[in-house]
């Protein structure tokens, strides 16, 4: 197993548009007090998590397209993007809800594969042992 650095999660919501008017349009309903989740039920085109308010729940940066990860760990929590992200995929306005250290998995979650990895160990080296021991003719 690689020892996993830790590294943060950010918990954001988007609404993704197809044209940079679209997005300016929302972003001047945000600003004069829209809420973001039902902007995002009613304007984005991404269908994953346009029902549940933008929510893209606790993920890394690094899940995303390098425009949208960028400007997602830029903001602070509770902040919106002040300009349209532009990506592949069209258009986000990014919130971001929060950010902390990322969790590494639970021990009984990984006790399998260590246990796994531990036999195959104690097993090469017994038979490196053997083959050390051994007097071939």
């Amino acid at each position: 197993l690689k020892a996993a650095t830790p590294s943060k999660e950010y918990h954001a919501r988007h609404i993704l548009v197809k044209t940079e008017k679209e997005a300016n349009a929302i972003l001047a309903q945000l600003k004069k007090g829209k809420s973001f989740d039902a902007l995002a039920k009613a304007k984005s085109d991404d269908l994953g998590s346009k029902n549940s308010g933008g929510d893209l729940g606790w993920s890394d940066p690094g899940q995303y397209v390098k425009e949208f990860g960028d400007a997602m760990v830029a903001l602070k929590p509770g902040e919106i993007t002040q300009t349209p992200v532009k990506s592949q995929y069209g258009y986000h306005i990014i919130k971001l809800e929060g950010a902390r250290e990322a969790e590494g998995p639970k021990f009984e979650d990984v006790k399998p594969q260590l246990q796994q990895e531990m036999q195959r160990t104690a097993f090469d080296k017994m038979i490196q042992d053997l083959k050390g021991k051994a007097k071939v003719e």
